[in-house]
């Protein structure tokens, strides 16, 4: 049974950082890229970070670009996501998501029904 488990939310003041994390287990997690996908309080998905199966090859949405950093450590099965400088507007829930191949192609991360699996995912609220 495939499982994505998400942990490190919680609340953090603006400017702040935070590291997100997602273990997986049921399959082999060092053949399939694995995205951060994020949605706000009364607002639809937004995808926000992408790594290919090996995790030398990234890609950020605009909106977090600079300031987040995504990673994973295939011997650990674990996905990362550091956070810095947060913004309010960064408040929501966190999931990961794995892609079916071994790289998510340019532009194609907003395609959330080609996402096999989805964690439970992990709020992020930034606040003072």
């Amino acid at each position: 049974e495939v499982q994505l488990v998400e942990s490190g939310g919680g609340l953090v003041q603006p400017g702040g950082s935070l590291r997100l994390s997602c273990t997986a287990s049921g399959f082999t997690f060092s053949s399939y890229a694995m995205s951060w996908v994020r949605q706000a309080p009364g607002k639809g998905l937004e995808w926000v970070s992408a790594i290919n199966n090996g995790g030398g090859t990234t890609n950020y949405a605009d909106s977090v670009k600079g300031r987040f950093t995504i990673s994973r450590d295939n011997a650990k099965n674990t996905l990362y996501l550091q956070m810095n400088s947060l913004k309010p507007t960064d408040t929501a829930v966190y999931y990961c998501a794995k892609w079916p191949e071994s790289w998510v192609p340019p532009n194609s991360g907003t395609y959330y029904s080609l996402y096999d699996y989805w964690g439970q995912g992990t709020q992020v609220t930034v606040s003072s």
